[in-house]
């Protein structure tokens, strides 16, 4: 189940991410600072740091949720994180990110840490690990789905979203949450 864990973690955060705004903010990051490795490595800390704490949330979760009102709490969390996908996020949301004292790498972890609050990677972060009950291994796969969403949108630029359709990747995250779902609602779904 840990690589369960790992490998659904990490498709689901890397599909979710596509087109999300915290990807957006990683495109106007690298356009106005062009400078790409401490922007990447801000990037890594705060998505760090911001999936460990939603994780810990979710094997929290498990522990204090009877593992009954879990299932549907779960199950209906990921088929509303569905629809969520289906709902674009917009550049404007992440302009106005100063340069400021903190520097590249200060900025970004900001600006990273506080878009991921109440994003559907965070919410996703947190459903995942009160589904596989896996605080680490979560956490590892949440981040390494952020990181390959955004570092190849730092080190490209927009270009490294126009391979496919921006609806058509929001469709198919929106797909794979569904099916998580109701497979957790059907009782197909590990619940720790």
């Amino acid at each position: 189940m840990t690589l369960e864990a790992f490998f659904v973690s990490t498709g689901v955060v890397a599909l979710g991410e596509i087109g999300d705004k915290t990807q957006l903010l990683a495109l106007l990051l690298a356009a106005r600072f062009r400078k790409p490795l401490p922007i990447i490595a801000g990037i890594l800390v705060a998505t760090l740091l911001n999936h460990a704490a939603a994780s810990a949330l979710g094997a929290w979760l498990t522990r204090v949720i009877d593992p009954a009102w879990m299932r549907w709490v779960l199950g209906a969390s990921f088929l509303a994180v569905a629809a969520w996908m289906l709902l674009p996020d917009e550049a404007g949301e992440t302009e106005g990110a100063g340069s400021g004292r903190l520097g590249v790498f200060g900025i970004t972890v900001v600006a990273f840490f506080l878009a991921e609050m109440g994003d559907k990677t965070q919410i996703a972060t947190i459903m995942l690990a009160a589904k596989y009950n896996a605080l680490v291994t979560v956490t590892a796969g949440t981040t390494l789905g952020m990181m390959i969403a955004n570092v190849p949108a730092v080190l490209l630029g927009d270009k490294a979203v126009r391979f496919v359709p921006l609806h058509w990747v929001h469709r198919i995250a929106a797909a794979v949450f569904a099916v998580l779902g109701v497979l957790i609602l059907a009782g197909v779904g590990h619940v720790a």
